[in-house]
C-alpha cells in the first residue's frame, strides 16, 4: 500500500486505500488473448518487395553532399537556412508569452473556432458544384 508524495500531500497526511489489481485490469490468459486477435492481426500482415529499394546512410550522405556541391550560392542558402531556425525559435517564443497570458489562449481559441464555423458556412455547406447546370 505504497501512495505517492504528491497523494499524501495533495490530501494532507490522509492515504488511500489501495485497489486490487484485478479492479484495475482485467486478466487475460496469453492464449485467450491470441485467439481474439487472430483475425486482425492477419490483415494486417505485409509481405517485404523483393528487391531492396532502401538506400544505406553511405549513399543518402554522398547524394547530400553532391546536391550541396551543385549549389552555386551557398551563403545565401545558409542564410535561409539560419532565418529559418530564427524563425521558428522566435515564433516558440511569442506563442509561449500568449499562453502565459490569462485569457488571450480561450480568447484566441474562439476566435478559430468562430473562424473555422465561417470557412465551413461559406466554402464548403452552400458551394456551388463545378458544373451543376441551373
Amino acid at each position: 500500500m505504497a501512495a505517492t508524495a504528491y497523494s499524501v500531500a495533495l490530501l494532507g497526511g490522509a492515504r488511500l486505500p489501495a485497489a486490487p489489481r484485478s479492479a484495475l485490469l482485467p486478466r487475460r490468459s496469453v492464449c485467450q488473448l491470441r485467439f481474439q486477435d487472430a483475425p486482425r492481426l492477419s490483415l494486417l500482415r505485409a509481405k517485404a518487395a523483393s528487391e531492396d529499394t532502401s538506400a544505406s546512410g553511405d549513399e543518402l550522405i554522398e547524394d547530400l553532399k553532391a546536391k550541396w556541391d551543385a549549389v552555386e550560392d551557398k551563403p545565401t542558402v545558409l542564410l535561409y537556412g539560419g532565418g529559418a531556425v530564427v524563425a521558428l525559435w522566435l515564433t516558440s517564443v511569442v506563442v509561449g508569452a500568449i499562453n502565459a497570458v490569462p485569457l488571450l489562449p480561450k480568447i484566441l481559441e474562439l476566435v478559430g473556432l468562430g473562424y473555422t464555423g465561417w470557412f465551413v458556412y461559406r466554402y464548403l455547406l452552400f458551394k456551388e458544384r463545378v458544373g451543376r447546370r441551373h
